[in-house]
């Protein structure tokens, strides 16, 4: 049975106590909570960071990854540039020294009955392609006795293949240094037509070209057409 009336001062005492103990237990719990949620939001704030520094390492990586693939890629495509220039510089070599052997070789033999049958067939070509009633043509001193021989041969095929007639005119001029041939002009020198045997040789060089790298060097794979 309750009674009425004050509390003492031991009633309110553990009144008291009471009202402590509760306070002390709703702050704990709430201290609990807010360790709890601090400890949550550290968790994943830790795990946002951890994620941006990854991320951030992984694009650094592979930014230097493509640097030093770009740089791997240019020192390969320099050092193959260096060696196809390397490449082509000696095959040029080697067809230099094959033309100039060509040279020395026409030199060495333009003299005898051969040279003075293709000086006839040059000279004839000259008039063939001049048409003219009178020409120059330039040669060799020391060819002078052979080219008259020959212009005279030539002078007449021409006749019985056009029914013209030329008369010539002899420059010997051309250094007997050179390979040999003639330079046929009309109208003063305004129209030529070079028939040294240097200018033959470079005209058939230059047709010969391709089919001497063919055969000295094999097929370019990077050529798709031959004709």
């Amino acid at each position: 049975m309750s009674r009425g009336g004050a509390l003492d001062d031991s009633e309110i005492q553990s009144e008291m106590n009471k009202m402590v103990a509760f306070i002390s237990q709703e702050a704990r719990e709430k201290a609990r909570e807010i360790q709890v949620k601090a400890d949550e939001e550290f968790a994943i704030e830790k795990a946002k960071i951890v994620r941006q520094e990854s991320f951030a390492i992984d694009a650094q990586y592979e930014k230097k990854r493509k640097q030093a693939e770009v740089g791997w890629k240019i020192s390969q495509s320099t050092a193959l540039n260096a060696s196809r220039i390397t490449v082509l510089r000696e095959r040029n070599d080697q067809l230099e020294a094959l033309f100039e052997e060509a040279t020395k070789q026409v030199k060495e033999h333009a003299s005898g009955e051969e040279y003075a049958k293709a000086l006839e067939n040059l000279i004839l070509e000259v008039l063939l392609k001049l048409l003219s009633s009178n020409i120059t043509l330039t040669h060799r001193p020391k060819d002078t006795d052979a080219v008259k021989k020959s212009a005279d041969a030539a002078l007449k095929r021409y006749k019985d293949m056009t029914g013209r007639d030329t008369t010539i005119d002899y420059d010997a001029s051309l250094s007997d240094d050179s390979a040999g041939g003639v330079v046929g002009s009309s109208m003063a020198g305004r129209i030529k037509v070079d028939n040294t045997l240097s200018e033959r040789l470079k005209i058939l060089e230059e047709k010969m070209l391709p089919e001497l790298r063919h055969d000295l060097f094999g097929a370019n794979e990077n050529r798709k057409f031959y004709t």
